[in-house]
């Protein structure tokens, strides 16, 4: 009798004799009925009703025909019985369990009839009963299905284990009665292989509903309460980890449960049984492998090192070659083997646990063997990564290495679904593994866990056995581990914050890369993104603006596919990065978006992100006076390993989490924070590149304002050695607190009027000149660049600027509140007060023909920093011709032709 789980109520039988029935107690040939076959097994009180099957069931009375198919101990009977006993009143089904004797024709149609009767399907004498055992006459089936066809009520006619069916007579007979007797039969059949009868033409007129093996298997909530039904209350990982290792095999789960009542530790036993010296092994090998041909358990034993099976792989283990063959009939007959499609087969994983111990029992030492053979097998069809664990399962570790960096998958250790898969395989490469290959395979672990000085051992290691690069000789030098050797030298270069080792090593690949095979590196296209991007992150700790920009530009065209998703994420943060120190927080929020869509594109977690992209928001938040979203960005960002590794990262969050201290009154403890950046920040190769010193020079002299030092702020910029556009602004508000507004003046007449930063430094230049103006006491002036400051900074909701101000703003915009009329974006605590009349606004000068509007004003600053009409309507959102429009209004109001008599004009008329 099948196993399988069970119940919710006791154990209870669903079949016996109905009232009226006569059944016979000869079949022909003179054996006895054995009644025992009409009776649907007993209940057991574990049972676990399913309502998703009950459901499938129910809705396959609709067709004529109900398929149950799967392996043994799938639980298919049990689930069959339970319905019946549950849902059909007495005298509407006939159970009959089939026996091989049944496949003479005779004897099957008599066992049927008398199942009927014994049921309580009254049945007219007319139709009979055969007379022979090998033969049966039509007509009976004739009379049979006409009776039938005439009924109100459906029979449901239940064939459990119809798989011992192989006679093409009773198949054709069934086959008959089912299409003959219409709605007045239904046909259950139980079965672990698919029925002789013509399945393809019941599912092409959508008359047979199935339930296959996928659909009896377990999940895991269901298999929890199984589990429960055996006293046994597991967590739910517990419940879904032993789901997974069983399938959901009905029967495994029972046996392990039952095996684990025994147990003092229940849970325990579960997850560490061996399986190969359990109940659950003794069923598997008696009703499954026993059943087989001498061949058929050969190749199931051999190919059990497998994970997927090829016949050709089979073959190449078994040394025959019937393997296409034998892996059909065992899919075909549900012996846990089940096709994956394309000629691919798997192995149920339980059953396949079961049979690598019996290997290992049969033939020891003969898995190591296969495993090695299965690698070479699977690296010359393609299939690297289940070449690599099977080398890595037969301990031949030079092999596997050298199938990493000879198909340039070097890169995928970084980047991509299988870097951590890859990372735990070689986690147990042994020392004496020798060679280049394995020698880069360490480097690039360590490299990957910022272990720079193994790294670079390792790696010079490499270098020593690897010959020189001779372009006459393409492949046969080894090109594919020069130029894993050159990427791994660019990562390292930039975990040291060494540019030049960088470049060169960048240099190196590149020219590689036109010597090893196109296709190769069309295969792997993250390793020309991760060098790409490691190039433009140094880079970008050098302050090499503009050449990281390219380089990360590049990173992300050359970034296509799913293992190149992370180095184009964090190559599209780094962008954003850039345009923030230039000032441009518009397109640093543009590329963030992209840099984030990409990320949840490919399903990045949040372990494989580098924290830039937090570290930009952090500090678009804080320009935005966004606090909070700024402190949970800062906190993502400090999370991640470039926290503490990459140089660029460390000095960003330094800077932002001070401005935040700043912005919430505690100023030493900013001072604290950046002190503790020079003290304990990533050992880099070269000095702070500018724009850090810059940032913490600017953020050290605010500090000090706050405090009410401007001596000591003035002291902190002077000491940096910091000379960008920013410095000079802080120089000068550091003046005009101390009350020397013209040196302000001279500082900010320094400023190039073409510096290369955009709205975020216009915006602090307009307001430190506003100030400068306001207190020497000419507020037309000072009106206007205010303007022209709002003007820059509502695009881009810059309103930390204006809050840092000063109160000499708000006296301002208390004397002329119609500055702040259309500018609600601003803080709220800034505006409330102001009086109600917006009369006095922005004096426009005599001689300009006509105001100039928001959006033209906006388009001018940009072009004022040189932008041309493609950057302007990138950066504004706009189109070209549309800006063109603009540009010649701008003309027209300012009554000047060309872009730079109008930026001039502008400047004479203070509106720049």
């Amino acid at each position: 009798m099948p196993l399988s789980p069970a119940v919710d109520s006791p154990t209870r039988p669903t079949g016996g004799p109905r009232r009226g029935s006569t059944p016979s107690t000869r079949i022909p040939g003179g054996d006895p009925v054995l009644a025992a076959r009409f009776a649907a097994p007993p209940i057991p009180e574990t049972f676990v009703r399913r309502p998703r099957l009950v459901e499938r069931l129910r809705q396959g009375l609709r067709t004529s025909l109900l398929l149950v198919n799967g392996p043994a101990g799938a639980g298919k009977t049990l689930l069959v019985a339970d319905w019946l006993a549950t849902t059909r009143r007495p005298g509407s089904a006939v159970w009959l369990t089939v026996e091989r004797e049944d496949n003479a024709p005779g004897v099957f149609w008599a066992y049927l009839l008398e199942a009927a009767r014994h049921h309580g399907i009254a049945l007219p004498e007319d139709i009979g009963t055969p007379a022979r055992a090998h033969e049966v006459d039509h007509s009976l089936l004739a009379r049979l299905a006409a009776h039938l066809s005439r009924r109100e009520e459906p029979v449901v006619l239940v064939l459990d284990e119809f798989e011992r069916v192989s006679s093409d007579e009773v198949a054709s007979g069934l086959h008959f009665l089912l299409g003959h007797a219409g709605p007045g039969l239904r046909l259950v059949l139980i079965s672990r292989t698919d029925p002789l009868l013509p399945i393809h033409r019941y599912r092409a007129c959508g008359s047979v509903t199935e339930i296959r093996a996928a659909d009896l298997a377990f999940r895991p909530e269901e298999a929890a309460v199984l589990l429960r039904r055996h006293g046994l209350h597991l967590s739910a990982e517990s419940s879904r980890a032993l789901t997974e290792r069983t399938g959901g095999w009905a029967a495994g789960l029972r046996l392990s449960a039952l095996a684990a009542q025994r147990a003092a530790d229940p849970a325990a036993y579960l997850e560490e049984f061996e399986a190969g010296q359990s109940t659950v092994a003794d069923f598997l090998l008696a009703e499954v492998l026993d059943a087989q041909s001498v061949e058929a358990q050969d190749l199931l034993l051999r190919t059990s090192v497998l994970g997927r099976i090829h016949p050709d792989l089979a073959d190449a283990l078994t040394g025959r070659r019937d393997a296409a063959r034998i892996l059909a009939d065992l899919s075909r007959a549900n012996a846990f083997v089940e096709p994956l499609g394309h000629s691919w087969y798997r192995c149920h994983p339980l059953f396949a646990e079961i049979l690598r111990v019996h290997l290992a029992a049969r033939h020891p030492g003969l898995e190591r063997e296969l495993n090695r053979s299965a690698a070479r097998w699977l690296a010359d069809a393609g299939h690297l990564t289940d070449a690599l664990s099977h080398a890595a399962a037969a301990g031949d570790w030079e092999f596997a290495a050298a199938q990493v960096v000879d198909h340039l998958a070097i890169g995928q250790l970084f980047t991509g679904r299988d870097a951590e898969r890859l990372d735990d395989l070689f986690s147990g490469m042994t020392p004496d593994a020798r060679g280049p290959a394995p020698e880069l395979v360490r480097a690039a672990r360590d490299l990957a866990r910022y272990d720079v000085d193994s790294g670079l051992e390792h790696l010079r290691r490499a270098e020593t056995l690897l010959p020189e690069h001779d372009p006459e000789h393409d492949g046969e030098d080894g090109s594919t581990a020069l130029l894993s050797a050159a990427h791994l030298r660019v990562l390292a270069g930039r975990l040291l914050g060494s540019a030049d080792m960088a470049r060169a090593a960048a240099e190196q690949a590149e020219q590689l890369e036109e010597h090893v095979p196109q296709g190769l590196l069309r295969e792997h296209p993250e390793l020309p993104a991760l060098r790409l991007n490691d190039l433009g992150s140094v880079l970008l700790w050098e302050g090499s603006l503009e050449a990281s920009g390219a380089a990360l530009s590049a990173a992300v065209k050359r970034a296509d596919g799913a293992t190149a998703a992370c180095p184009r994420h964090e190559a599209l943060a780094r962008l954003a990065l850039i345009d923030l120190l230039r000032g441009r927080p518009g397109r640093a929020d543009a590329h963030l978006r992209k840099a984030t869509a990409e990320a949840e594109r490919a399903g990045l977690p949040p372990a494989s992100r580098t924290g830039v992209a937090q570290l930009v928001l952090a500090a678009l938040a804080v320009d935005r006076d966004d606090l909070p979203t700024a402190h949970a960005a800062i906190d993502r960002a400090a999370e991640s390993d470039a926290a503490c590794h990459d140089p660029t990262v460390a000095a960003g969050l330094a800077i932002v989490r001070a401005r935040l201290l700043l912005a919430g009154g505690r100023a030493r403890a900013a001072i604290d924070t950046l002190d503790r950046l020079e003290d304990d920040g990533p050992a880099t190769a070269g000095p702070p590149p500018p724009w850090m010193r810059e940032g913490v020079a600017v953020a050290v002299s605010a500090a000090h304002l706050a405090e009410g030092d401007p001596a000591a702020a003035v002291e902190a910029l002077e000491q940096s050695g910091a000379d960008g556009p920013e410095c000079a602004v802080a120089a000068a508000q550091a003046r005009l607190v101390a009350g020397k507004s013209r040196s302000a003046l001279r500082i900010l007449d320094t400023i190039p009027v073409n510096n290369g930063r955009g709205p975020a430094v216009t915006v602090r230049v307009l307001l430190a000149r506003s100030h400068a103006a306001f207190t020497l006491g000419d507020e037309a002036r000072a009106q206007r660049l205010l303007a022209r400051a709002l003007t820059v900074a509502r695009p881009e909701q810059l309103r930390r600027p204006f809050r840092e101000a000063g109160p000499w703003l708000r006296r301002l915009l208390r004397a002329r509140p119609g500055l702040a009329s259309s500018h609600d974006w601003l803080p709220p605590d800034l505006l409330s007060g102001l009086p109600a009349d917006g009369s006095a606004d922005v004096d426009v000068p005599d001689d300009l023909v006509e105001p100039l509007s928001e959006r033209e004003l906006q388009v001018l600053e940009r072009a004022a920093q040189m932008l041309s009409t493609d950057e302007i309507a990138a950066e504004l959102f706009l189109s070209v011709n549309t800006v063109k429009t603009h540009l010649k209004n701008i003309n027209r109001k300012l009554a000047v032709s060309g872009r730079s008599r109008a930026v001039r004009r502008a400047r004479e008329l203070h509106l720049l």
